[in-house]
């Protein structure tokens, strides 16, 4: 009996879309994150993403406990508040995923007009951020 060869990596495999970023709402605190590099208060970045509390608060244990955010719990006029920042590890992550994320739209933007079904993919172009 032959064994079995192990799975190569396919050409549209796209290893670095990492799963945890990949998360719609985790990549949108993140997002809102990237673009405040001073942070933001837990209500902002709540409305940011439009989470609810318990969403949030779950998808922040996620990113904590991955180094990718941090959490700073203080007080505001005696009022309870905690403030969220990308690490720099989080942000490096950030962008190596956005990188293999603009790769998968210059392999769809290859697409020969021949090979591109009329109402699919038109007007995809790869930008550069």
């Amino acid at each position: 009996m032959k064994a079995k060869a192990p799975p190569r990596e396919g050409r549209f495999a796209y290893e670095g879309l990492d799963r945890v970023i990949h998360e719609r709402a985790r990549l949108s605190v993140l997002t809102s994150l990237i673009t405040n590099p001073k942070g933001l208060t837990f209500g902002d970045l709540k409305q940011l993403c439009g989470l609810t509390d318990g969403n949030l608060s779950r998808h922040l244990q996620v990113l904590e406990k991955e180094d990718m955010v941090h959490m700073v719990k203080d007080h505001d006029r005696n009022r309870p508040q905690t403030t969220c920042r990308i690490t720099a590890s989080g942000r490096k992550r950030y962008l190596e995923y956005l990188s293999t994320l603009e790769q998968v739209v210059r392999d769809a933007a290859k697409v020969t007009e021949d090979e591109r079904p009329p109402s699919l993919i038109r007007g995809l172009t790869p930008t550069r951020a």
